[in-house]
């Protein structure tokens, strides 16, 4: 970035004391140098009701019927990895954050920017990737765009999906409708995406390979709706992972909530993978995980429907919502300590997703 340029980034945007705005551009969303951004920045100029929910996508009605509506970019790098690629997580991400909403995932749009000199064999694998996604989520591609930017400008594709859906939920399924005592459930093993695309990216090799978790968890949802579960809050585990995620509905809902470390699934491949690189499994992304508040006497209930599903195996009762307004995080060890989950200044992995 030029001094120019770079004078221009610190003038429009007001960032923490101590920031840099090349760390917060290498690193993007779920640590806190992006959610300082969004409060600062974002928010104040988009102001509206929907943006204060801090949802995964908006809630709109629209002639009479209630519409989800998300979107987002994805930047993986390397475009494949184990367990899926950037064509198939463009699909599957979007038609998840839907499902966090409450709705059935119905039409998508997709935005391409190609760099120069992209391999057609490589869009074409990508393509048929989106394609199968696609039909596997039960949506379809309506409408998009292609744009082309200059050889090393664009790291070989970038793709924007947006995606519509109806809203099935009888009630909100946002921060604010958690309750004290609801239990917190995660829909599978945590950090598998993330560390995969890691050991690509940095040629690492381990005893066995770490696939992706990418995948739909759309159908999880609705079949928990459909059996009258009362599902007062989801949330995707991408960027920041676990711990992000949970900080973030502590905020929204004003609520703390405490999880249990041992209760939280993680297979032996990943949790290896962590130690040897100094991470910590809760911060890292995932593509096909979720956790969801519900009343405690449901909890049983809901975790059937959720290991019926190829992606809910691993399924899991974590942690619960606590009484006080204090809207902090904590984890019990397995030897009774606890500690205070908080936001990363930046992000463990960036470009994961």
């Amino acid at each position: 970035m030029s001094e120019e340029k770079e004078r221009e980034f610190k003038l429009s945007c007001p960032l923490p004391p101590g920031s840099h705005p090349h760390v917060l551009m290498a690193h993007g969303g779920g640590g806190k140098l992006m959610g300082d951004l969004i409060e600062q920045l974002f928010l104040p100029a988009f102001e509206n009701e929907y943006l204060e929910e801090r949802h995964d996508g908006a809630v709109v009605e629209c002639g009479g019927r209630r519409i989800a509506f998300s979107t987002d970019s994805y930047v993986v790098n390397p475009l494949f990895f184990p367990g899926g690629d950037i064509g198939s997580l463009a699909v599957f991400g979007t038609v998840n954050d839907l499902a966090m909403c409450g709705a059935r995932p119905l039409y998508l749009s997709c935005g391409l920017i190609l760099e120069e000199g992209l391999a057609m064999e490589t869009l074409s694998r990508i393509v048929r990737s989106m394609r199968e996604a696609a039909r596997e989520a039960g949506v379809r591609l309506v409408t998009g765009d292609t744009k082309v930017v200059d050889r090393g400008k664009g790291d070989g594709l970038f793709i924007n999906t947006a995606g519509i859906g109806l809203v099935e939920s009888t009630t909100p399924v946002a921060p604010g409708s958690i309750r004290p005592g609801d239990a917190v459930l995660v829909s599978g093993d945590i950090g598998r995406h993330g560390m995969a695309v890691m050991a690509v990216r940095e040629g690492l090799e381990f005893e066995s390979a770490i696939e992706s978790d990418s995948g739909c968890v759309a159908h999880m949802v609705l079949d928990l709706l459909g059996a009258g579960i009362q599902v007062h809050c989801l949330r995707d585990l991408t960027r920041g992972g676990l711990a992000s995620a949970l900080v973030e509905i502590a905020e929204a809902a004003h609520r703390p909530i405490e999880i249990d470390e041992a209760a939280v699934p993680v297979i032996d491949q990943v949790r290896g993978a962590c130690e040897i690189l100094g991470l910590d499994p809760h911060y890292v992304a995932n593509e096909g995980r979720f956790i969801a508040f519900v009343p405690p006497d449901q909890a049983e209930a809901a975790l059937r429907i959720m290991k019926s599903h190829p992606h809910g195996g691993q399924a899991n009762r974590i942690g619960e919502v606590g009484q006080s307004e204090s809207a902090t995080v904590t984890a019990r060890s397995p030897l009774g300590t606890r500690r205070v989950i908080d936001r990363l200044s930046g992000e463990q992995l960036p470009r994961i997703c």
